[in-house]
């Protein structure tokens, strides 16, 4: 009888370690599978298999305008939106114009000095990203003058330089842009809220 038990144990035994080997070989990727879903990875290294998908530079003709806020007396929040084909990456500051007469050949290039780190911005095909745009104000009423002395400018579009591109963009109140010198102030892009 010792040993029918004897062969028993053995032959068990193997079962058990055969049926752990392969536990320990499925369970690792199914942990991993389930404790990290796709919509958690960073698009940027998203793929298939180990193979790691990067997402591109946005092109200027991917990128339309979205609008122009004022922000107080002194500064607008210019919107950008990604019109596709696919997802792209914004980094860094516009470059900013007023262009007289409505016309970007009659523009007035402006010094941009950016403000904050300039970070990466994955925008999705419909994503938005946003600059705020800072300025010393034009004082007064209707005649209006600059503290300075310098004489203002005023133009009824900007146009903003993003990812090679220049969208030529208006105030959604309908009014005009009026500055006094030709420096501007820019944030780094950011996701729109």
């Amino acid at each position: 009888m010792s040993g029918t038990v004897c062969g028993f144990v053995v032959r068990f035994r193997r079962r058990v370690a055969l049926v752990a080997g392969v536990v320990a070989v499925a369970l690792p990727a199914a942990a991993v599978a389930a404790a990290v879903p796709v919509a958690a990875v960073p698009a940027a290294v998203q793929g298939v298999g180990s193979v790691a998908v990067a997402v591109p530079p946005c092109g200027g003709g991917q990128l339309v305008p979205g609008g122009v806020v004022r922000v107080g007396a002194d500064g607008v929040r210019v919107t950008v939106v990604n019109e596709g084909p696919g997802s792209c990456v914004l980094r860094g500051y516009p470059t900013v114009a007023l262009a007289g007469q409505g016309s970007p050949g009659n523009a007035r290039a402006l010094t941009v000095t950016g403000q904050g780190p300039a970070r990466p911005v994955v925008l999705p095909v419909g994503g938005a990203a946003q600059t705020r745009i800072g300025f010393a104000p034009v004082l007064g009423e209707a005649d209006g003058y600059c503290a300075s002395g310098a004489e203002p400018f005023v133009a009824p579009s900007m146009v903003v330089g993003v990812a090679g591109a220049r969208l030529q963009l208006g105030p959604d109140d309908g009014g005009n842009f009026a500055v006094c010198g030709t420096a501007v102030r820019a944030t780094a892009f950011r996701p729109a809220p």
